[in-house]
């Protein structure tokens, strides 16, 4: 008996190894309620990849909740488990994520509410799935997404509850931003405009939250009392592993893409580490596990087949259209099934012969018609991208009178798909709110940036082909070159000069004082241009939007929500757009948009470039707009400037200057649009101030 036990144990080992490693034991449930359990998730221990796909199926009410240790929702200080709606094995999940609220008096003074942060783990927020929605009158919602770090926000404006609409949600009672994907880390804040008298009667409370862009129709009847612990869906990504498909194939211990017939597909969202296993075209079901992926029997559903009614035969991975027995010819659908003539064996053999050369003709007409068809459907998707992507806009505008100072040009798919060898993961150098950008050479040995739009999103193209007409009413040094555009793709795409040594935002705490005075002339001259020249409102400038050459040269940057004044008018009425922090106050408070929303802009950069800090960490309150100017006036009239000053600037050579950028800071940051300077005179004075730092240094 004991040798018995002896020789039996290696392969009792070998197979509780093929059982663990099939990942797909008999005792693990595949259900919790109606969400079915797909590993790499699990309920049980033994049944899931680690604990941060561990799935707690409440006994109870049988609702599924994913580990509160690696992903979790705060409200009021509370940390709550996430509810798991559905897993799907393309890669995405839907959980239910709470709403942040703020209740008000008539007065507009809080009395009650939540802000909302969650946690995600290794599960990071769909931008694709989801976007953000603010409800309520005359409020503020906004979620600052980190990991890395970004914020988006809207606001909403009711003059009166008859002009609120159902089912918009552009701004009256209701409003909309779209989500940046990738995140793990979300703050959802709602906070009100002005004072609530005029819409307490049928709006008291405030709501931020972000949700399926499919499942959330906006109703006026939200904007009354909504239940507190209101949930909506969210859907999330889920990838395995951290490293790419190539990496991870090195290890087929570690490998998770067991079963034969499944591929490994890169996880999406460039931040992010991770790979996919998906079943091969042809097969169904979990590839996580070893013979998870089974053939689909393609005959069984007319949709999945293209052969004639009953002459389809299933085969491994793939199916075949086949003529009954004594018949030939073209079993699928548009062919045609010939029974074989048997008069004798010389006309059978003149039959066949015939038959073989009516078949290659046809096949040889097929693969001609079949090609023609192909490079007929190719031109004609082509001609739709261009006009999904605003291509029939932009030949409106420049087939006007007024030319464009700098006419971009077109590029063919083929050129910049060659510059950037597809798009490949190795050029990619940056992301903002509306596109990725990636690096590319193009034919001519030109180094070139390309943005592309992330999402198929008729906002987004918008703001591209804004930026498009905006760029080609410029030609100004400091100002980002735009090379040319591509339409005929699924997105469009921006081609401008490469820029070499990244943003403002990268080197703020570490510029010399006379490079930073260098920067703020460079970036006043340019704002100045577009103010004087082409009434060009940039509305988002700061120091991410601010590139720089090896030489420390200026190039501003992204003009997607910039907007072109009318000859004549001195401001436009719009929705409000830009980034909190660096945003005119009285731009926000009025919608009333003119060139002295850049001015206020450019005071925040300017107080940056002194502090060597982004505004959003220096100790000035954001929730009062008022903070930045009052908080510098304040340093000044105490001689307390040094406190918040960069090391670099507190030289005694340097005191007098530094105080009156100082004071043009300030003079930048005042509350009334009329009374800030020009950036025509602001660029005048910090240009006399650097004559006076010349002199100290030839001195």
């Amino acid at each position: 008996m004991r040798l018995l036990q002896i020789f039996l144990l290696p392969q009792i080992l070998f197979i509780l190894l093929v059982t663990v490693r099939s990942h797909n034991p008999d005792h693990c449930p595949f259900k919790c309620g109606n969400v079915t359990i797909h590993y790499p998730f699990g309920t049980k221990k033994g049944c899931y990849k680690d604990m941060s796909y561990y799935i707690k199926c409440d006994p109870a009410t049988k609702i599924p909740y994913l580990n509160k240790g690696y992903i979790f929702a705060v409200t009021n200080q509370s940390m709550n488990p996430i509810e798991v709606i559905e897993i799907t094995l393309d890669g995405h999940m839907r959980v239910n994520l709470p709403v942040a609220y703020s209740c008000y008096n008539k007065q507009g003074n809080f009395i009650y509410g939540s802000h909302q942060t969650i946690h995600t783990s290794r599960f990071p927020i769909s931008g694709t799935l989801n976007k953000f929605v603010g409800l309520g009158c005359d409020i503020l919602a906004s979620v600052i997404l980190t990991e890395p770090s970004v914020s988006t926000w809207c606001n909403t404006n009711c003059e009166d509850y008859k002009d609120v609409r159902n089912g918009s949600c552009d701004g009256g009672g209701c409003c909309k931003s779209v989500i940046t994907g990738g995140m793990t880390h979300a703050k959802i804040m709602v906070k009100p405009n002005q004072n609530r008298t005029k819409v307490w009667s049928y709006s008291k409370c405030g709501y931020g939250f972000i949700v399926d862009k499919h499942m959330y129709n906006f109703s006026k009847i939200d904007l009354g009392p909504m239940t507190m612990n209101k949930y909506f869906p969210v859907g999330l990504e889920w990838s395995v592993g951290n490293t790419t498909c190539k990496e991870a194939q090195k290890d087929k211990r570690s490998y998770l893409c067991k079963d034969k017939n499944s591929v490994c597909l890169k996880f999406g969202p460039m931040n992010f580490h991770g790979y996919r296993c998906h079943c091969a075209q042809g097969y169904r079901g979990n590839p996580y596990v070893t013979n998870g992926c089974q053939d689909v029997n393609e005959c069984e559903n007319p949709d999945q087949n293209d052969c004639l009614p009953g002459l389809c035969q299933n085969t491994i991975g793939s199916f075949t259209c086949v003529c009954p027995n004594g018949q030939l010819g073209n079993a699928k659908i548009d062919g045609k099934c010939t029974p074989v003539k048997d008069d004798n064996s010389e006309k059978e053999g003149l039959a066949m012969r015939g038959i073989g050369e009516g078949v290659a003709g046809a096949l040889l007409t097929m693969v001609v018609v079949f090609l023609g068809v192909m490079r007929q459907r190719n031109i004609k998707g082509k001609k739709d991208f261009f006009k999904q992507n605003g291509g029939l806009m932009l030949q409106k505008m420049f087939s006007c009178k007024h030319h464009p100072v700098n006419k971009p040009n077109i590029f063919t798919e083929e050129e910049l798909m060659k510059a950037t060898d597809n798009f490949n993961d190795a050029n990619f150098i940056g992301q903002g709110g509306y596109g990725t950008v990636y690096k590319g050479i193009l034919a001519n040995k030109t180094l070139v940036a390309i943005k592309k739009s992330k999402l198929i999103d008729q906002s987004q193209i918008k703001q591209f082909v804004n930026e498009l007409i905006i760029l080609s009413q410029i030609n100004h040094p400091h100002i980002v070159k735009l090379l040319g555009y591509c339409l005929e793709t699924h997105v469009p795409l921006l081609v401008y000069e490469y820029v070499t040594n990244n943003t403002l935002r990268h080197h703020l705490h570490m510029l010399t004082f006379e490079k930073r005075l260098k920067i703020a002339i460079e970036t006043a001259e340019a704002l100045a241009y577009m103010h004087s020249t082409t009434q060009i409102i940039h509305r988002d400038v700061k120091p991410s939007n601010i590139l720089l050459t090896d030489a420390f040269t200026v190039k501003v940057s992204d003009f997607g929500i910039s907007t072109l004044v009318p000859h004549g008018q001195t401001h436009l009425s719009t929705m409000v757009k830009g980034t909190i922090g660096y945003l005119d106050p009285e731009y926000f408070r009025t919608g009333k948009l003119t060139e002295k929303s850049d001015v206020y802009s450019f005071g925040v950069v300017l107080v940056e470039l002194l502090t060597g800090t982004e505004i959003h960490s220096l100790e000035i309150s954001l929730t009062v707009f008022r903070g930045t100017s009052a908080y510098f006036t304040s340093l000044m009239e105490q001689n307390a400037l040094d406190q918040v000053l960069d090391e670099q600037l507190k030289r005694d050579e340097y005191a007098e200057v530094v105080k009156c950028i100082a004071k043009i800071a300030i003079s930048c940051l005042d509350l009334e649009g009329k009374r800030r300077p020009t950036m025509a005179e602001v660029k005048h004075d910090l240009e006399q101030l650097q004559c006076q730092i010349d002199v100290i240094s030839t001195a």
